[in-house]
């Protein structure tokens, strides 16, 4: 027996958010598992829209209204702090290299305690990144999020950034 139409039946899609602050950014599409309660919907793609609102704009208080104090990232880049120093860190050696940055959310996906969260970042290489100067050139790569949410808040994230196009729109590799 597949899985996927038991999946699929379970499943319920949205266009867009049914809530949560409209200063947020919104998903494209989101899709909850039918048996999530709206409350437990809810806290749970707050603390989505609230990270990737963080991402999009860089302010602070969006990641520590989102990320638990106890915050964890399974998949943690060499050389970066563990916690919500990291991912503030994070952002600002990123924001430093594209200052236009901006993080649009393509999808959500809600089952559980967890969001699986599809992520669009764009922006131009204006500043500096590993030891290279920005000359405006674009930059346009996706992520794919999974978060573990826990009162609210996002308490561990394992996350895959497409670090290839990334880096190869930045100049640190050639295709």
């Amino acid at each position: 027996m597949s899985l996927v139409p038991l999946l699929a039946s379970a499943m319920v899609a949205w266009s867009a958010p049914p809530t949560a602050p409209a200063a947020l950014s919104a998903p494209a599409q989101i899709t909850v598992a039918a048996v999530t309660d709206p409350a437990q919907r809810e806290a749970l793609t707050t603390a989505a829209r609230r990270y990737a609102s963080f991402w999009n704009t860089g302010d602070e208080a969006l990641a520590r209204q989102a990320l638990a104090p106890d915050f964890v990232d399974r998949t943690l880049p060499p050389g970066r702090a563990q916690g919500v120093q990291g991912a503030l860190d994070a952002s600002h050696t990123f924001r430093a290299a594209v200052p236009d940055l901006s993080c649009t959310v393509e999808q959500l996906i809600v089952a559980g305690d967890r969001v699986v969260a599809h992520l669009h970042f764009r922006g131009h290489f204006s500043g500096r990144f590993a030891g290279r100067q920005g000359r405006g050139q674009p930059v346009d790569f996706i992520a794919t999020d999974i978060y573990r949410v826990a009162d609210g808040r996002i308490a561990e994230n394992w996350h895959i950034e497409d670090n290839l196009t990334l880096l190869t729109q930045l100049g640190v590799v050639t295709p």
